[in-house]
């Protein structure tokens, strides 16, 4: 059994009984975290893109832990040009660690790093972890190929961008649900912000309404899977 727990925004900490694995740590200067980026142990770090509020505090943790980040290959480059330790990877490629399995998949969206230069094309992540596939969909706009993703890889966990603004707002995520056919939904990636505060309990209600699991995880909190 794993455990899930959600840091606000995109921030997500993974933990199985040998290894803690993090996607998209944003915390320093995130209004909502629960944690300080000094809280975080992971022995993997997973970043969807370049953008501040993904990428985060990713180098930081992985130079504190001697984690390992995992990523697209600019991203590659740009961390271990800081000393972090990484594995790159990229679009449509997967890669066996020692918690699971890795699958980078298409987002919609742009990627940058903090002074501006090219991040190399950003990505959501499918995790096969403890069994189960965790589909975290980094931040993107609503596209077709969300239901071929969940016909290849049938998802237990989808943790999908809700905030609007950035990425789908509420009609299209509930949309990306029908796509995807999760078991079970979690959404993410907003309140951080003005610009993305939309009331989460909405989106609920309209994924049940169309037949679906999906819970609503507070800033902080965790459930087991």
């Amino acid at each position: 059994m794993g455990k899930l727990k959600y840091l606000s925004h995109s921030a997500w900490l993974i933990e199985t009984a040998g290894h803690r694995i993090a996607i998209d740590p944003f915390l320093e200067g995130n209004p909502k975290a629960p944690m300080k980026p000094t809280d975080v142990k992971a022995d993997f770090i997973v970043v969807t893109h370049a953008h501040g509020d993904h990428l985060g505090d990713a180098i930081p943790i992985a130079k504190a832990t001697g984690g390992t980040i995992i990523s697209n290959f600019e991203i590659y480059n740009y961390v271990t040009n800081q000393g972090a330790n990484a594995h790159p990877m990229h679009i449509g490629g997967s890669h066996q660690f020692p918690f699971g399995r890795v699958k980078l998949v298409p987002a919609w969206h742009g990627s940058s790093f903090p002074d501006g230069s090219y991040g190399g094309t950003p990505a959501g992540v499918v995790l096969t972890v403890e069994g189960k596939n965790i589909y975290h969909t980094g931040d993107t706009g609503l596209f077709l190929d969300m239901q071929l993703i969940g016909e290849m890889t049938p998802i237990d966990i989808f943790l999908v961008n809700i905030g609007d603004n950035f990425t789908m707002g509420i009609e299209d995520a509930v949309k990306a649900v029908e796509l995807v056919k999760p078991k079970l939904t979690i959404p993410m990636h907003y309140q951080t912000f003005d610009v993305i505060d939309v009331d989460p309990n909405e989106f609920v209600k309209k994924v049940r309404d169309k037949g679906f699991e999906v819970e609503l995880l507070d800033f902080g909190q965790s459930m087991d899977f």
